[in-house]
């Protein structure tokens, strides 16, 4: 959760799919009585308010409003997104398993980030399944866990550092 919390203050706004949005706020927005609830160790604490104060853009045909300091993102997703990245100083951290996946298919990512888990699900979303072409990418970072997880931080080829 420190590793999360570190990321997520890297990045000037979220970027979410409606799906993602509403999971990440059914966790992690502080209830109206100011309190976290009884199930949140003290060690997510930090997560918690850090996502919780979060500037979130959701990306969504369906949902007519948003809130949890977020805006709606309706429109062509490419040029939004274009928008969205030439506003934002360090950039945006995208989460979810749908928009990812079409971020990537234009060109938007510039950098991917794996966390690998010492763990076989054996079910679920595909990693950016649905990629339409192959991405070449090159390792720029590396970091271990003591839990045995492991994140590795990879830039498309031919993107400027």
């Amino acid at each position: 959760m420190r590793y999360w919390t570190a990321e997520m203050g890297r990045a000037d706004a979220l970027l979410f799919g409606r799906v993602t949005y509403q999971m990440m706020e059914a966790a992690w927005r502080k209830p109206a009585t100011g309190a976290w609830p009884d199930w949140m160790g003290e060690w997510e604490i930090p997560f918690a308010e850090a996502i919780d104060a979060a500037k979130k853009y959701v990306v969504s045909s369906t949902l007519s409003e948003v809130d949890w300091n977020a805006e709606l993102v309706r429109g062509d997703l490419g040029h939004a997104v274009q928008q969205l990245k030439q506003e934002s100083g360090e950039g945006l951290w995208v989460g979810g398993v749908t928009l990812p996946s079409a971020l990537a298919d234009l060109g938007l990512i510039d950098e991917y980030e794996f966390v690998v888990q010492p763990v076989v699900a054996g079910r679920g979303p595909t990693l950016l399944g649905g990629v339409r072409e192959r991405i070449e990418l090159e390792l720029v970072d590396r970091q271990e866990f003591r839990s045995g997880a492991v994140v590795q931080r990879y830039r498309p080829v031919g993107a400027a550092a």
